[in-house]
């Protein structure tokens, strides 16, 4: 008989208010080693306070979440989880090749620049080695983004419209990306707004309504 999968994450009554407003919750969710949750709601339903709240880039205002099976805190982010959020966090004036490495010494993780320039050429920005990410469309600051997910050990992935300002091609880049990762043992949990995303694997979807009365 198989065991069931290992829930990477879990919450058990998570609520963020902000000004004493209720933004979210409370709110029952798990992610399990395997799977993409798709998370869907309306503007205002909370779903990138919830993400970052999640990274542990926010601190929940009620219930609690565990990743790994310890509680969710400000440094697990950089040692189990990769957050992609609206904001992507390039320096601007340095080129693709340049950010990637800066990134990687951050995490204390330096990698060898062939490893780098690999994980640039896969998401489509072979040649953009010394381009700053300034000069670059928001498209390609999207798939420089996309590097460095690639390039982060974190079992999860908390990823916050990741098919935005994307094509067609970086659309389906961001599908495979995910199907490797969750194939891998990993999971990704993504807010989205798109009937496009359909990543390959085992799929759930969820609906976000924002604070329950």
């Amino acid at each position: 008989m198989d065991s069931a999968p290992a829930a990477l994450l879990v919450a058990r009554g998570l609520t963020y208010h902000r000004n004493q407003d209720p933004i979210f919750g409370p709110l029952d969710l798990h992610v399990d080693a395997g799977e993409a949750v798709l998370v869907r709601g309306g503007n205002g339903a909370g779903k990138t306070t919830l993400l970052k709240v999640l990274a542990g880039l926010l601190e929940a205002t009620g219930g609690s979440a565990t990743l790994l099976g310890a509680p969710v805190d400000t440094d697990h982010l950089a040692r189990h989880c990769a957050y992609l959020g609206h904001r992507l966090g390039h320096k601007a004036e340095l080129g693709s090749l340049d950010n990637l490495r800066y990134a990687a010494t951050l995490q204390g993780r330096p990698r060898a620049d062939a490893d780098l320039e690999a994980a640039l050429a896969a998401v489509g920005l072979a040649g953009y080695e010394d381009t700053p990410a300034g000069r670059m469309s928001a498209g390609q600051n999207k798939r420089l983004a996309l590097a460095r997910l690639s390039l982060h050990p974190g079992k999860l992935w908390l990823m916050d419209e990741p098919y935005a300002n994307l094509d067609l091609d970086g659309i389906a880049l961001v599908d495979r990306m995910v199907g490797a990762h969750t194939a891998a043992g990993g999971a990704a949990f993504i807010t989205t707004h798109g009937a496009y995303a359909a990543p390959p694997g085992r799929v759930r979807k969820i609906e976000l309504h924002g604070a329950q009365a």
